[in-house]
């Protein structure tokens, strides 16, 4: 074997694998959605349907989930799941900006994404606007002064650690949750345990969501319910008082997206569509738009 033909062998072995796109329908802004742990593209199954008459709609499955890859030796640390979504879209050719949105893990995975830098050699599409929604934002709680949201924040790191050390516990909890759910909603079974508890470890559990929203340049709109579970009280302080950040809050929804926060969502990324393409005028600055907006569709 020639120094060559070793040198393409490992760049083969270094491309990261391209991700399943479960829909790509509709004409018009693109709009590409990436769920979150132990999901799959079925998040959206509420929302595609509302964009599609506007926009061109992308959902694809996040790496180890749904029939995405699950690559041997993976440790589906963000990065990867990044570079997997970038190469991804970069395999699309899409030639316009993009709007990411993002739901749960999803939401990490699309920060850091679109807080990367844009060059002529990285070839990555230019992002217009970032959506978050139902965001599992959690500081470490070393740096939370209120030792009322520091208790929340380790309650549930806490948890999320007794998850990924009792695996039969887990399976067997999330397979009888599963049942009550549409197919593909929520599933931990033996084929994606360990992208589920490599995931966890890696992406939710120490996170850099905080300082990826805050790098940002473009807006970011984060969406979420009032009864979602996965959100501890207090912790999305910090970012609400980023001015870039306009946050969108759902009456009687969960971390599921229901017809209700479907509804939200969509209506939020109509609005600032609206906004950016029926006028050539200046987008008003994203201090001035700042704040939280209570939604009940």
């Amino acid at each position: 074997m020639t120094w060559w033909t070793v040198l393409i062998e490992r760049l083969r072995r270094r491309r990261p694998p391209l991700l399943h796109i479960a829909t790509d329908e509709g004409t018009g802004p693109v709009v590409i959605l990436v769920h979150g742990i132990a999901s799959s593209s079925v998040t959206f199954r509420e929302v595609v349907p509302l964009l599609v008459p506007g926009h061109r709609v992308i959902a694809v499955d996040i790496l180890g989930f749904g029939e995405s890859p699950a690559p041997e030796g993976c440790e589906y640390r963000l990065e990867d799941h990044v570079d997997s979504l970038d190469a991804t879209i970069r395999s699309l050719k899409l030639r316009e900006p993009i709007i990411l949105v993002g739901h749960s893990l999803g939401s990490l995975i699309v920060a850091r994404f679109a807080s990367l830098p844009r060059t002529w050699m990285s070839r990555r599409n230019e992002v217009s606007r970032v959506v978050l929604v139902g965001p599992p934002v959690y500081l470490s709680p070393s740096d939370i002064g209120d030792r009322w949201v520091r208790a929340r924040v380790s309650a549930y790191l806490r948890a999320y650690d007794f998850l990924r050390l009792n695996k039969d516990f887990t399976i067997s909890n999330a397979a009888i949750i599963s049942r009550l759910l549409p197919k593909g909603i929520f599933e931990i079974s033996e084929r994606n345990w360990t992208p589920f508890v490599k995931s966890l470890e890696h992406c939710i559990e120490s996170q850099t969501v905080v300082s990826d929203i805050a790098s940002l340049t473009v807006p970011v709109d984060v969406v979420y319910g009032t009864l979602d579970a996965f959100i501890a009280l207090g912790s999305m302080t910090v970012i609400e008082r980023m001015r870039h950040v306009t946050m969108h809050r759902v009456d009687a929804n969960d971390h599921l997206i229901r017809p209700r926060l479907a509804r939200a969502l969509v209506g939020v990324i109509d609005a600032h569509t609206t906004a950016e393409t029926s006028a050539s005028t200046a987008a008003v600055p994203a201090g001035e738009a700042s704040g939280e907006q209570a939604v009940d569709r």
